[in-house]
């Protein structure tokens, strides 16, 4: 259980092929991306979800061992520490991707904010970091992201968030804490939502990513980057 190396993505963390080398390290972002500009700020992930670290999420969500949640915390208080020169000088409010009361009742614990807990509690942010678990709320219920198409996860989580309490948002940042970043549907519309309550920033903390890397993904990155060399001349 890594972080994840190599070049990713600046806004999304997905991982970028080697011709990217040509580009600046602000202007290297995936081919995504460039073409829709996310609604947040930056995601950064610990690591690649895969192996050891899908297992322990996995021990947490649905075996229900809830000491996995300290393990995982540790990590994911370096991707937190790591976030911290970037922040601004007041307070960022954490908020864990919320689960329904549905799905809240069935686990028992919202394991978002378990880790978020966790993190704060290991890792070396001090005050800097608040947590608010009660500020984003999911008032409709969804099926299960896993297997959707990325148009199909943006109309399964479309309108599925609201703030609670946009008092508490108004000019602040935020960091949304998750456990995977698949697509990035899920948290592109949380950070939206946050945006339209007040939120002056939104940053994205997931604890694993997936990262695409079957060959037609490379070969559509690959004309991604044909069409970018030729834009710069």
């Amino acid at each position: 259980m890594r972080p994840i190396a190599g070049g990713t993505c600046s806004i999304c963390g997905e991982r970028l092929l080697s011709p990217y080398a040509f580009l600046a390290e602000a202007e290297a972002r995936c081919g995504l991306c460039r073409r829709l500009e996310p609604p947040f700020v930056k995601a950064v992930a610990y690591g690649s979800y895969e192996g050891g670290l899908r297992e322990l999420i996995h021990i947490l969500k649905y075996g229900q061992v809830r000491p996995a949640a300290n393990v995982l915390g540790r990590m994911l208080s370096e991707v937190m520490a790591g976030l911290e020169s970037a922040f601004g000088p007041s307070t960022v409010v954490v908020v864990p991707v919320p689960l329904h009361v549905r799905r809240l009742r069935q686990r028992g614990f919202n394991h978002s904010e378990l880790i978020a807990r966790a993190a704060l509690k290991l890792g070396p942010t001090g005050d800097r970091l608040v947590l608010n678990a009660k500020i984003l709320e999911r008032h409709r219920h969804t099926q299960s992201q896993t297997g959707l198409t990325r148009h199909q996860r943006r109309e399964n989580i479309r309108g599925a968030f609201v703030v609670a309490n946009p008092e508490a948002l108004s000019g602040r940042e935020v960091l949304v804490v998750d456990d995977v970043f698949t697509t990035g549907t899920t948290v592109s519309e949380c950070a939206r939502v946050l945006l339209r309550a007040g939120a002056s920033k939104v940053w994205i903390a997931p604890l694993a990513r997936t990262l695409k890397g079957d060959a037609q993904h490379a070969d559509a990155e690959l004309d991604e980057i044909g069409m970018t060399m030729a834009a710069h001349g």
